[in-house]
């Protein structure tokens, strides 16, 4: 049984799942002025939103508001999505849920610190001051740790804590109408949008198994038995557990 979760009113719980070639069959019907179909592409693919949300889970974020934007994503992606690619809609509309909800975390406020952070970041503010004024230069992060008796690193967190937060897409060089902002000029490998798409792919595909078919694979890739020993817990034959094992990295390739 599970466990009702509400989020803007809706029930995430009961939220119905389309395929992706209903998904596609509502889209084009929207497209030819039917809004119930459009409506129901917006529902059937609301678990996208939720998927995304929960890796926004740790910001202390409202999951309404989040939930609420990440919808817009969903919408703009219904819209905007190209009927001739030959593309699943979820590989499009993650990316542009995630690209919403972005933004909005953006432009929703300055980031937050605590109390205690800021206090001694203002007191080594007081500290340089004072250091700087007393030797006529600008002291290091090291004598300002010494004269406030605390880490070096503490020193340097609160110090950024209050220093203003620059924004992915504030450009850093500008020429010809052509800008390049930082964003162009970092990269995280481990945590792409295309690394996210997997991940909720895998999910999917997991859910998609029947319990023997869990069993088997959690056995197998994370009790690390092989697969004799599964067949004889199980009670099945051993080219059994080999084909069961086959059909199921099949399925979670095929939603890859």
């Amino acid at each position: 049984m599970q466990t009702k979760v509400e989020l803007s009113g809706v029930n995430t719980s009961e939220l119905r799942v389309l395929k992706n070639d209903e998904t596609i069959k509502l889209i084009k019907k929207a497209r030819e002025g039917d809004k119930k179909a459009r409506d129901e592409a917006v529902c059937g693919n609301l678990k996208l939103v939720l998927s995304v949300v929960q890796k926004f889970s740790g910001r202390n974020e409202n999951p309404d508001d989040l939930f609420q934007v990440g919808t817009i994503g969903l919408i703009k992606a219904i819209n905007n999505f190209d009927l001739t690619q030959d593309v699943r809609f979820s590989t499009y509309g993650v990316p542009m849920i995630i690209g919403e909800i972005r933004r909005y975390l953006r432009d929703s406020g300055s980031v937050r610190v605590s109390r205690s952070m800021r206090d001694n970041a203002y007191r080594a503010l007081t500290v340089k001051e004072a250091l700087t004024n007393k030797n006529q230069r600008e002291p290091t992060v090291e004598e300002i740790a010494a004269e406030l008796k605390m880490p070096r690193e503490d020193v340097v967190f609160a110090l950024d804590s209050i220093a203003d937060p620059v924004s992915l897409f504030d450009p850093v060089f500008q020429e010809s109408g052509d800008s390049v902002c930082v964003m162009d000029q970092i990269g995280d490998s481990a945590n792409t949008d295309d690394s996210w798409l997997d991940r909720i792919s895998v999910k999917q595909a997991i859910k998609s198994l029947t319990p023997r078919e869990k069993r088997i694979m959690t056995m197998r890739f994370y009790d690390g038995k092989t697969q004799m020993e599964v067949s004889k817990e199980i009670g099945i034959s051993q080219a059994q557990v080999s084909r069961l094992e086959k059909g199921v990295l099949y399925k979670i390739k095929s939603y890859m």
